[in-house]
């Protein structure tokens, strides 16, 4: 359901105006799209002349998005009727993190810019490595810096190609046991999002594997050495 925050500004004559957001927050992921949406009310016998959304004001200046070189070509105002509007912002930036209100103006009031709106943090994601309670066993996280909104669907990649039926868990990539068959870079995006993939993570040989390689290495200085000192003494 909405998580619904609602500001009354005033009364004009008999009727409120307000405006309710549909979240009191937003987390988005850098590079997606995001739709920012309230309902508001007015009264009847005023007429809308103007709406705009912002971040940015001032002794009651407000910016419109519309008109911010910041936001230029990736803002867009859905058709908006005179009882909601929805900010569309495309191609998130983590500087897009900001507080966003909606702001509109009647032919006898306007809506103030004092009141609260909605945060939108923007994140990218990084795999984080961490050892699994048992021995073996290897737990990827797709980590994000706040909680993705909407539940979205992880998707996991080994050396750049897509893990099909991969043992997860909401953000957690599981490796139980895991071999040389296992050892490569890890990726993670989200569903809908595939292009936008994290920086690859490494995942090593088991350690049985790392420990025949310095018994390799051990073997090769041993004899080394060994001719060394054989063809000291000739």
């Amino acid at each position: 359901g909405f998580d619904q925050i609602h500001f009354v500004s005033g009364v004009y004559g008999q009727s409120c105006l307000n405006v309710t957001y549909t979240k009191r927050s937003i987390c988005a992921l850098k590079g997606s799209t995001v739709d920012i949406t309230c309902t508001y009310r007015h009264p009847s016998w005023n007429n809308i002349t103007e709406v705009s959304w912002f971040n940015k004001w001032e002794s009651g200046v407000t910016t419109d998005l519309s008109q911010d070189p910041e936001y230029a070509g990736r803002v867009k105002y859905l058709p908006t009727t005179d009882k909601d509007s929805t900010l569309r912002i495309t191609d998130l930036r983590e500087s897009d993190s900001a507080e966003y209100k909606f702001r509109f103006t009647t032919t006898a009031v306007k809506w103030g810019y004092s009141f609260p709106g909605i945060t939108l943090n923007v994140t990218d994601m990084q795999v984080k490595e961490s050892p699994g309670t048992e021995e073996g066993k290897v737990t990827l996280t797709c980590s994000t810096t706040c909680t993705l909104t909407d539940n979205p669907t992880y998707i996991w990649y080994k050396n750049g190609q897509l893990l099909t039926n991969p043992n997860t868990q909401d953000n957690y990539l599981i490796l139980d046991q895991v071999s040389s068959e296992d050892a490569g870079s890890y990726s993670c995006s989200v569903k809908g999002y595939e292009n936008h993939r994290s920086p690859v993570t490494f995942v090593g040989e088991p350690k049985s594997l790392k420990n025949a390689v310095v018994g390799i290495i051990v073997v090769v200085l041993i004899l080394i050495l060994c001719l060394f000192g054989f063809m000291w003494f000739r």
